[in-house]
């Protein structure tokens, strides 16, 4: 364990996160311009999506049923389980639905440095895994905007018993406008249309995209947790201000919820590495997808919280831990 900790944390792309928190915190005059930032997770976004669809229209229907079940099963029973753990600790609800949010939903470049560390490791996985990210980062982010859209139009209407618990009526499930934030924001339109249009052309599609999506994925991933490490040294100091209830969550949730991930991934009969990416899904936190749906959503939600946690706690956690971690335990179950 500790030596595949050891291989992971020298490995480039967690160097050039680390680079990056230093430079921010010795203040360094380094910067990415805020379009080549934009451009870097766009690239991301897409070659992951196209990169899946194109993986799952080697499969039929029958082989990937029950690894799909599993992801909508995390995607959906995540963010509640965290609204809940939250509301108990008395955070306040818009704060909690941000961080429902962003810990329901998954991490990409967590995900891209998890695949990197199965290809060193020597770990296969089955290629239909890069199609999953997209189908668990839709319902969990779907699912925490309904969470907030439901309470928000409940709030003066509710019994006060139940707005301290959380709980609203289904009036508003429905509601055309989250239902379109959900759906039509930038990631999962980019995430849902490349595997849409990577499972529409299939291999015919390998030979355009080999170039940019597949040779230069790895270093590209580089250039943006360079940039990630950049502005998760800039929110440290944002970290400390939490209180200790919530580093606390920042650190046990993505144990808790990878073991959770690994487990169905396990049940779904995924193999060792499809069960560590599975892991890998569950434990991350976004901090693409669901701030960039929150920003607008859930605007008393504070920023600091929940992509200070992501940034500054969880993300360097996994990149470190975590991935190894995941790993170790999937080995075990099976």
């Amino acid at each position: 364990m500790q030596e595949i900790m050891l291989e992971n944390l020298l490995s480039p792309v967690v160097l050039f996160f680390v680079l990056g928190i230093i430079a921010a915190i010795c203040k360094s005059d380094l910067k990415f311009p805020p379009a080549l930032s934009e451009a870097l997770s766009i690239y991301l976004l897409i070659a992951i999506g196209i990169k899946g669809g194109i993986e799952l229209s080697r499969y039929s229907i029958q082989d990937v049923l029950a690894p799909i079940a599993a992801v909508l099963f995390l995607g959906t029973i995540i963010p509640v389980l965290i609204l809940v753990l939250l509301r108990l600790t008395h955070l306040d609800l818009d704060n909690s639905i941000g961080l429902a949010a962003t810990y329901g939903s998954v991490s990409i470049v967590t995900y891209g440095a998890a695949i990197s560390f199965l290809d060193k490791v020597g770990t296969s996985y089955e290629g239909f895994m890069n199609a999953l990210v997209v189908l668990m980062e839709s319902p969990a982010i779907l699912v925490s905007l309904v969470l907030l859209k439901l309470v928000e139009k409940n709030k003066q209407i509710a019994p006060v018993s139940q707005r301290t618990l959380g709980i609203v009526s289904t009036s508003h499930l429905f509601d055309k406008e989250v239902l379109r934030e959900s759906i039509f924001g930038k990631s999962i339109l980019l995430l849902l249309g490349s595997l849409l249009i990577g499972l529409f052309l299939g291999e015919r599609a390998i030979p355009m995209i080999k170039p940019l999506f597949m040779d230069l994925y790895s270093s590209v991933l580089i250039l943006f947790l360079l940039n990630m490490g950049l502005v998760a040294g800039e929110r440290i100091k944002e970290v400390r201000e939490f209180g200790w209830k919530l580093l606390i969550f920042g650190l046990v949730s993505p144990v808790l919820f990878g073991l959770l991930g690994v487990l169905a991934g396990t049940i779904a009969g995924l193999s060792l590495g499809g069960a560590t990416l599975m892991g890998v899904l569950a434990g991350s936190a976004s901090y693409i997808a669901a701030p960039a749906a929150l920003k607008t959503s859930v605007p008393k939600a504070n920023p600091s919280i929940y992509l200070g946690l992501a940034l500054g706690i969880t993300f360097p956690f996994n990149l470190i831990v975590g991935i190894p971690l995941y790993f170790e335990l999937a080995k075990w179950m099976q």
